[in-house]
């Protein structure tokens, strides 16, 4: 063989093996969402995905996993700790659990509407949970939204908090929502979100507390006909990605992800004002009695007692809390 045509074979197969190599440090992401085909989140995390798989030109091929299909919530905050898992769109209130400090946006109404908590989470505030949450091991590069949560059950409407005495009521795994639906006279439930229909169905509970989309989208509104507008928590929800994953990022990838987060939330809150209306109109012709709660005061007074253990538990956490209070909607 001639020394150049060794010289040849030798750059052809550096060139095979640089191939093989970038192929093998192609990453293949994998992303955890509990919501339904054609949902608001979905849509919105499913840009994300195919925004950082085109953006990346296939360095990163990020797929999303809809209706909890790789675990519930907590199992699969856990797995995004641990690096199991990608990216997810998380509701921040079983986060709690996991990072102490967002336990704050968990507490019964903080925020005085939804313009008020996009305000906060977009600010610095906003990055102090996403600090907080990175230290154990997730990273928020945005924040999606999820609207006011109210309770809804299969017995009556809920007028006063003394409505709620004795009724079983699903909340989500977090002792604040445990504390607050006791403290207001009722029997509180945690329960993984994918049971609670059969349990609403064969009376294991009585009603649950959640958005006008999720209580249409997951058919609650088949076997709890009361829906009270007690808009007793605003929740924001978040797009994570493991630190795991986030590390192994060049600097160029980091940007480029982090920016399909910022535009997939844009996308999510105009798809979720829409779907909120679409779902109120769906729930109603479907003979849904709604009704609004016109003391609120009532059901916040009862919440003191939440507020002062919060504060016991975090007193370190209580001039956060205040901040967020002083901060105008505008």
């Amino acid at each position: 063989m001639s020394f150049s045509k060794f010289l040849r074979g030798t750059a052809l197969a550096a060139a095979a093996l640089a191939l093989l190599a970038g192929q093998a440090m192609a990453a293949n992401w994998r992303g955890w969402n509990i919501h339904p085909d054609g949902y608001p989140n979905t849509i919105a995390l499913e840009s994300f995905a195919k925004q950082v798989t085109d953006k990346t030109k296939g360095a990163i091929t990020a797929q999303v996993y809809n209706n909890g299909v790789l675990g519930a919530q907590p199992d699969a905050i856990e797995q995004l700790r641990n690096g199991a898992l990608d990216f997810a769109n998380f509701n921040l209130g079983p986060m709690g659990e996991f990072v102490p400090e967002v336990n704050v946006l968990s507490l019964p109404f903080l925020f005085t509407g939804v313009d008020q908590m996009h305000k906060v989470m977009d600010g610095p505030i906003g990055q102090k949970f996403s600090d907080a949450m990175s230290k154990k091991g997730i990273i928020a590069l945005a924040w999606y939204d999820s609207g006011a949560r109210s309770f809804y059950n299969n017995k009556k409407p809920i007028m006063e908090p003394s409505d709620l005495d004795g009724m079983k009521i699903r909340v989500m795994n977090n002792q604040l929502y445990v504390d607050m639906v006791d403290d207001m006279g009722g029997n509180a439930t945690p329960m993984a979100y994918g049971e609670v229909f059969q349990a609403l169905k064969t009376g294991v509970i009585d009603g649950a507390e959640n958005n006008y989309p999720s209580f249409e989208s997951s058919k609650h509104f088949e076997v709890a006909k009361y829906y009270s507008l007690t808009q007793h928590l605003i929740l924001p929800e978040c797009v994570c990605i493991s630190k795991a994953s986030w590390d192994k990022l060049t600097p160029d990838e980091q940007a480029i992800v982090r920016q399909a987060a910022i535009d997939s939330a844009m996308e999510q809150r105009k798809l979720w004002a829409a779907r909120e209306t679409k779902s109120r109109e769906m729930v109603e012709k479907a003979g849904i009695k709604i009704n609004k709660v016109t003391d609120k005061a009532a059901f916040q007074k009862k919440m003191e007692p939440v507020y002062q253990g919060f504060y016991k538990n975090y007193p370190d956490l209580k001039a956060l809390v205040e901040e967020i209070k002083a901060t105008p909607a505008n």
